[in-house]
This record gives C-alpha cells, sequence and structure tokens, in this order.
C-alpha cells in the first residue's frame, strides 16, 4: 500500500506555535517533540510521507540542519522510517525499541474523556451471558440491531420528549461508525459538512475520512452563534450539518431550547440535514438538557447519533442512530458495505443498562459532579493564569491559556510522560493553540499528581520569554 503524502503547508498548520524562542531547548529537538506529538495524537496518521527536508525548511523558515536533526531523532526513537528517495514515513516504536523519555516513566494521560467501567457493568455481561442463549441458534447477523434494545432506546426518546418507534432505531458499532454511516449515504467527494469550532476531533477525522470538507462556525463566549450558523448555511450549501448541544465537547456547554428551536428553523429553511451527536446526554450535573433537538424538527431533517460509550463504558463500543424510517431503511442498505452487524453479547449488556441504569447513571453525576468540583479547585491552586468555565455536563473543561503554548507545553509533557489533549485537536488548520481540553474524569488524587508533574514545565515556559497576563477564573 502507497504512502499518503503530506503538504508542508498542512503539516505547519497542525504543528501550531512549536517554536520556543526564547527556551535554552534545541530547536531541532523543539521540532521533534512537536512532530511525535502529532504522531502520537493520531494528528499524522500511520504511513503518511513527510515532505523532504528541503521543503520543509523553507516552509518552516529555519535551516536545512535543523530539520534534518529532528527527523534523524525520530527515527532512531522508531517514529519514521525513510528510505533513499522516498522521504519520511510515519511509523510507530516496536517493542525492540529502547524508551524514549515519554514513556520511560509511568505515563499519566489527561488526552482521553472517559470513564472506567462500574460494577453495573460486569452485571450486565453477566445477564447478556444468560440471555444470549436463545439467540445461539441463529446466525447472529442483524444490520438493524437487537428488536428489544431499538424498543429500549425508542422509549427513551419518548420519554424524553422525542416520539420514538423501534423501526426509527438502528444499532451501530458506537457513534462513530454511525456518523462514518451517515456520512456515505449523504455525502460525496468534495461536499461539505458544517461543524461546531471547536469540535470533537474524532467526527473532523470522519468527514475528512469521507473526503469532505468541514466548515466550522465559531462557538461564541456562550451558547451558539445562530446568525453565523445561518449564514454559513446560505454561503457554503453543506450537505449535513453536525452539531453536539448537550453538553458539548470539548467546552461542555448545553444548547438552550430557544436555540433548538432556532437551530432547527435555520436547517429547515436550508433544507440541511442535522446529524446531532447527543454522546454526552446522560452526563448532565444540575438538570437534564432539553428536548432532543429533533423534536423541534417536525419535517424529520434530523438524524441523532447515540452512544453507550460515555454513559456506561467505552468498552461497549455500541452506538445508534435515531432517525425517519426510511432513511433507516436506506442506511441498512448502505451498511451492507461496511459491516454485518453490532455484536449480540454487547446489545444484551446494554438492553439490561439502559432498563436497569439509572441509579447506576445518577451515582456517576454525582461522581463527576465532585471531580468537577475538585479539579477546578486544583486548577485555580496551581495555574490562576489559566481560565475556564464551569462546563454544565460532560467530562473535561475547556483551558484558555495566556497566550498560545498549547503545543509547546503538550510537547514537553510527553517527554514527561503525561499526555495532554491541546486545543488544536479540536478545531481546523491548527485552530486553539491556545486550549487545552482538560477531562476530570480521574480520581482527584492522580489528576492533581498530574497537574503537580506539569506545574513546573508550564511555569518555565510561561516564563521563557513569553509575556504571560494574570487573569481569573
Amino acid at each position: 500500500m502507497s504512502s499518503r503524502r503530506f503538504g508542508s503547508q498542512s503539516l505547519v498548520r497542525l504543528l501550531g506555535h512549536w517554536q520556543e524562542s526564547a527556551s535554552r531547548t534545541p530547536l531541532w529537538r523543539q521540532l521533534a517533540d512537536a512532530l511525535r506529538l502529532l504522531i502520537l495524537d493520531g494528528r499524522l496518521a500511520l504511513d503518511t510521507r513527510l515532505p523532504g527536508e528541503r521543503e520543509l525548511a523553507l516552509t518552516l523558515e529555519v535551516s536545512r540542519t535543523t530539520v534534518s536533526s529532528a527527523l534523524a531523532h525520530l527515527r532512531d526513537e522508531g517514529y519514521l522510517e525513510s528510505r533513499h528517495g522516498s522521504g519520511s514515513r510515519v511509523i510507530l516504536p516496536d517493542s525492540r525499541t529502547p524508551p524514549t523519555r515519554a514513556n520511560a516513566s509511568a505515563a499519566l494521560d489527561l488526552s482521553t474523556a472517559a470513564l472506567g467501567a462500574g460494577p453495573e457493568i460486569h452485571q450486565a455481561y453477566t445477564h447478556a451471558l444468560t440471555a444470549i442463549t436463545p439467540h445461539l441458534t441463529q446466525t447472529g447477523y442483524d444490520q438493524l440491531g437487537l428488536l428489544a434494545l431499538r424498543e429500549a432506546i425508542a422509549a427513551r426518546y419518548t420519554g424524553r420528549g422525542l416520539p420514538t418507534r423501534a423501526e426509527e432505531v438502528m444499532v451501530v458499532n458506537g457513534a462513530v461508525s454511525g456518523l462514518a454511516l451517515v456520512l456515505r449515504m449523504f455525502t460525496g467527494p468534495g461536499d461539505r459538512v458544517v461543524v461546531d469550532h471547536p469540535t470533537y476531533p474524532l467526527a473532523i477525522a470522519a468527514i475528512q475520512g469521507a473526503s469532505c470538507r468541514p466548515v466550522g462556525v465559531s462557538l461564541p463566549h456562550t451558547g451558539w452563534d445562530i446568525d453565523g450558523f445561518a449564514a454559513t448555511l446560505a454561503q457554503t450549501a453543506p450537505r449535513l450539518a453536525y452539531l453536539m448541544p448537550d453538553f458539548h465537547n470539548p467546552t461542555g456547554r448545553c444548547m438552550d431550547e430557544k436555540s433548538r428551536e432556532a437551530i432547527a428553523a435555520v436547517a429547515a429553511r436550508a433544507r440541511t440535514t442535522l446529524v446531532v451527536d447527543e454522546t454526552m446526554v446522560d452526563l448532565w450535573f444540575d438538570a437534564p438538557p432539553p428536548r432532543p433537538l429533533a423534536s423541534f424538527c417536525p419535517n424529520g431533517n434530523v438524524i441523532t447519533l447515540g452512544s453507550a460509550g460515555k454513559s456506561f463504558w467505552g468498552g461497549l463500543r455500541l452506538g445508534w442512530v435515531r432517525a425517519p424510517a426510511r432513511t433507516i431503511a436506506t442506511l441498512v442498505q448502505t451498511r451492507d458495505t461496511l459491516d454485518l452487524g453490532s455484536p449480540l453479547l454487547e446489545q444484551l449488556a446494554t438492553q439490561w443498562l439502559i432498563e436497569n441504569g439509572e441509579t447506576f447513571l445518577s451515582a456517576r453525576r454525582q461522581m463527576l459532579r465532585e471531580r468537577r468540583d475538585a479539579c477546578a479547585a486544583l486548577l485555580q491552586e496551581h495555574f490562576p493564569d489559566w481560565r475556564f468555565r464551569m462546563p454544565e455536563g460532560g467530562l473535561s473543561y475547556w483551558v484558555e491559556l495566556p497566550d498560545m503554548l498549547a503545543t509547546q507545553l503538550a510537547s514537553r509533557a510527553e517527554a514527561a510522560g503525561i499526555h495532554l489533549g491541546t486545543g488544536t485537536r479540536f478545531g481546523l488548520s491548527g485552530a486553539f493553540d491556545r486550549y487545552l481540553r482538560m477531562p476530570f474524569s480521574l480520581a482527584p488524587a492522580e489528576l492533581e499528581n498530574a497537574l503537580v508533574r506539569i506545574k513546573p514545565l508550564w511555569m518555565a515556559l510561561s516564563n521563557s520569554g513569553h509575556s504571560v497576563k494574570r487573569t481569573l477564573v
């Protein structure tokens, strides 16, 4: 299989503000650290071929020696493979590669916002192992999904104010898989898809993977920019618009009922299909979200994505699509080219959790509320210059730094064995380099350990020639 070449301008946008002018770290090392971070984040995919040294040096406005030294260092660490006349190709270190500073100590992951499984998950699988017996005489192939599970999901939507029948639900292998299926059905190469900006990075990847062009509508300080959304639909004529109104990832904000009504009206006038990601809908703290956005669209131009991953456990790898029955029927035909259905054991476990999991979800929300508050106190104590708003739900803070230093801080943290989620992962063309997504899903003691280890890195970075203004949270 041939490598995909990555353009120099695209690489520069991903690198963001990687260069520290007053740092004692050699420039080649700063470049190597920034490139390694892109590889570990997945923003530089495996088998990608980098631009040539001369081209990259010209684009980055550094010497060719700097580029050559950085690439040589990454080759020594096992992140690049180079062949004469073919450039450098992205790989990952194998088990024989000596450990780098990034994995020499126990790694702490602050780049993933997710929770582990509770005892209820074991209980759900125990039930599923018993419940699967009557299904074992069948093939196990079902592209719509288990009827009883679809009925349970439909009942949840109906209870939230969106009347739904089982034939309007399709079980898929996670919300991202559902999005990929919708993209395959509705779009073609070069089509535009409007997204919030920032937005969920795997949604960006799915849109780009479908050879579509994501078009961002910037989120204002609070809420959603309805006028900007309307103008973007009018100007770009997108095939779809992907939104996350329920505890948006990464900002944690929740779209109010008035905004949902306005967004639905704008989409109806523009005849644009909305794809609404409700992955975080169960993770509210003070009040549940308003009615599903689809309930404001009587013409049915809304496709809703749901998932068991954030509500219950990511290891379930199960999601669903809620849409008009005619859309579901077409999606089933489209799915023929992707897979033959979802695992039955996971469907039975998820059905049990949906029908019996409200106590589990209530306890999980209380735990997350406490961890959110503990994380806020830690951030205020150790990083008073960082700004953030208390999220209404979800799993993370969207933290604004005093300057565009997220990539540089993440590079230093990676070398210290701490993975950070830079804002650039959530933006288009390298945007949001002054932001971090900070999950509060870790236990407070583990989170404090990570933040204490990050603090001297931040102090050294913010004092190395950068003017950092003290701000209030």
